[in-house]
């Protein structure tokens, strides 16, 4: 009796630790933990390449230097009360260049917030 005790006390103190850790498949499985920064699996999304657009947009109110958008080209994610969205981007300048740009995007959906946190040439 004492031993199988033992065992289960094992185990459970074991497979919490792994969950707290970040290695439990379940919780793994749900995404990224708040807090963690990680890759955007698919810009190509709709929504990615629609907050690169509304990045630039929002970067062109206050700069007026007439930027225009091209497309996101990679970026990572990270879960907070809402989502942060770190994007590389590609976009045009009036002469006709382009260049990258970062942008970090925080957006909260269920408020309807959306905020640029920082936009700067990435080069």
């Amino acid at each position: 009796m004492a031993t199988t005790r033992a065992l289960l006390l094992t185990t459970t103190a074991a497979a919490l630790l792994l969950l707290l850790a970040g290695g439990g498949g379940a919780a793994a499985a749900r995404g990224p933990l708040a807090g963690g920064w990680s890759p955007i699996r698919n810009v190509s999304e709709p929504h990615i390449q629609e907050l690169g657009g509304w990045a630039v947009t929002e970067h062109v109110r206050v700069a007026n230097d007439g930027l225009r958008f091209g497309e996101v080209t990679s970026g990572e994610q990270q879960v907070v009360s809402g989502m942060n969205y770190r994007l590389v981007l590609h976009a045009t300048d009036a002469d006709g260049d382009v260049a990258a740009y970062g942008a970090l995007v925080y957006e909260q959906s269920w408020t309807n917030t959306r905020e640029l946190m920082s936009f700067a040439s990435a080069n």
